[in-house]
């Protein structure tokens, strides 16, 4: 989804630029062009919309797979499998012990096994 919120951002900010060289010049082919790219920014906020309903969809009907797919364990649905290596975990803090969240300690990481990337990297 974070991609999809960078091509609207990206999108937008290419879509503005055109209409401030229109303003400038006052050459149509500008405004032409950022009425091209609002409608593809309309089209990646329809794609991006698609995608939050998706993942809070995932989130209330599978939440131990909601939580795998968040720490980088396995593939968002949707998302190309092939290929997909696993987020590195060996080097994440503590909230409980590094950081001294009390409220933490129901969430300390301490005693993981070695990460999975790790594991598949032969580096465990």
């Amino acid at each position: 989804m974070t991609n999809l919120q960078d091509a609207g951002r990206f999108l937008g900010n290419a879509a503005m630029a055109l209409r401030a060289a229109h303003v400038r010049t006052g050459d149509d082919r500008y405004s032409a062009l950022a009425a091209q790219l609002k409608a593809a920014v309309d089209h990646a906020r329809e794609l991006e919309n698609e995608a939050r309903a998706d993942l809070h969809e995932l989130h209330a009907t599978d939440p131990e797979r909601f939580v795998r797919c968040r720490e980088g364990e396995e593939p968002w649905p949707g998302e190309i499998a092939a290929g997909f290596i696993p987020r590195h975990t060996c080097r994440d803090e503590c909230l409980y012990h590094d950081h001294d969240v009390l409220d933490a300690i129901v969430q300390c990481t301490c005693g993981r096994p070695p990460c999975q990337a790790c594991e598949i990297g032969g580096k465990a």
